[in-house]
Order: structure tokens, then C-alpha cells, then sequence
């Protein structure tokens, strides 16, 4: 049998690492025309290293949202890390306590989804540590390529690649909407919630966000428990 170790990790985790490569880009360039300086953007990649959540909070601080607004938005649409995370304690092989709480921080959907869908029972932690870690240094890189790009942009064009955030966003969101009730449900009563708060300015712009993530998550929840519970006979 194969032997699983860091160089068979790292020649797994690749995909991900070229998969990374359009979106950190732009992600850098993006956060150079929203007026982040290199090290901003490169330190947000390095210490953060959530994608989406890069992404809503780039569009936050050109608002001016309270920081602590991003952080605790950057925690509900990452909270889904709990799970992952706890799913994979149980496909690695044991490890001391602080060697997994250094590698957790590199998990993401992708490396997820590549350690999680391996045949073997049990991987290395070297194995896990190669796929995170290439995933890891192909996002922080291609930030900085993307802002260095953005930096020799012409102005106009600077100014112009804020719409690629929204549009960013859009695409995103579309393909996973497709054949999936669910999501068109929460993305639509989360566009409802936020735009009435938006018009009527009761709140902010992140308490806006948060709000109507966590509103629409518990109510789609709520309404799919209830209509599988009916079609199930139990109610």
C-alpha cells in the first residue's frame, strides 16, 4: 500500500492550490482598489484565510462597518468550520491537541472535501497538513500577485473593479442555486430582510448582514425540519 506523506498531501491538495488561483487573484486586486495596501490584504489572506468572508468584509470596510461587525459577520458565515473540523478529527490519525489546532486553521470546503472523500479509514497528519498547506500558500501568493496587478492598473480602471465584487458575489451564488430549493429560499428571505433594513435604515450596514444571514439560516432551517417531519408522518 502507498505510503501517505507530506509530498503525496501536497500532490493532492494541487488542484485546490490552481483553484485558488483566479479567486485570491481577485481577491488582491480587488482589495488594492478598495484601498487596502499590500501587506493589508496579503496579513487579511494570511491571518483570516476564509474566502467568502474576504469577500463581504472588503465590501464592509468600504462602507465603513465596525470591525467588530466584520468579525462576528466572518464567524457566522464561517461557523460551518465547527462541523468540518470536528468531522475530520475523526478521519485523522491522533495528534497532540496543539499540532490539530494549527492544521484546523487551514481547513477549508475544498480541503474538506478532498481528505473527507479519501478511501483510507485514517490519514497522517502529514497527509492532511500537505493538501491544507498548499491550498494555504497558493491564496496567500496569488493575493499578493492580485494586488500588485491592481496597483498597475490605470485609474479608472481601479475604479471600475468595484462592480467585480458585487458581480463576484453573483456568481457564486447562481450555480448553487440551481436545482436547490433550499438556497433560493434563504437567499431570497435574506435579500428581503436585508433590503428592509436597508430602506429604513434601522440598521447598519453589518448589523444589516448579520441579522438577515442568521434570521433566514434559522427560518429556512425551521420551514425544511417541518416539511420533512410531515412527509416523514410525524406530524
Amino acid at each position: 500500500m502507498k505510503k501517505l506523506g507530506f509530498s503525496a498531501g501536497m500532490k493532492a491538495g494541487s488542484s485546490i492550490a490552481i483553484g485558488y488561483f483566479p479567486i485570491a487573484l481577485t481577491f488582491g486586486l480587488l482589495a488594492k482598489t478598495t484601498g487596502l495596501s499590500m501587506l493589508e490584504a496579503t496579513a487579511m489572506s494570511i491571518l483570516v484565510y476564509a474566502g467568502a468572508s474576504q469577500y463581504i468584509a472588503l465590501n464592509l470596510l468600504t462602507t465603513g462597518t465596525d470591525p467588530l461587525l466584520i468579525v462576528l459577520n466572518t464567524f457566522v458565515v464561517n461557523i460551518r468550520h465547527f462541523l468540518m473540523t470536528a468531522s475530520l478529527n475523526e478521519k485523522m490519525h491522533s495528534e497532540k491537541k496543539w499540532k490539530k489546532s494549527i492544521y484546523a486553521f487551514w481547513v477549508t470546503d475544498e480541503s474538506f472535501s478532498v481528505l473527507a472523500t479519501r478511501k483510507e479509514e485514517k490519514l497522517p497528519t502529514s497527509f492532511g497538513v500537505g493538501v491544507m498547506l498548499i491550498a494555504y500558500g497558493s491564496w496567500v501568493v496569488f493575493t499578493a500577485v492580485g494586488h500588485l496587478i491592481g496597483a498597475n492598473l490605470p485609474a479608472f480602471l481601479q475604479v471600475a473593479m468595484g462592480i467585480a465584487l458585487y458581480a463576484m458575489f453573483v456568481g457564486l451564488l447562481v450555480p448553487s442555486m440551481k436545482g436547490n430549493r433550499k438556497i433560493v429560499m434563504l437567499a431570497l428571505l435574506a435579500a428581503v430582510i436585508n433590503c428592509f433594513f436597508y430602506w429604513t435604515q434601522i440598521l447598519s450596514t453589518g448589523w444589516a448582514l448579520l441579522v438577515a444571514a442568521l434570521v433566514s439560516s434559522i427560518t429556512v432551517e425551521i420551514v425544511n425540519a417541518n416539511r420533512a417531519k410531515r412527509k416523514g408522518g410525524f406530524v
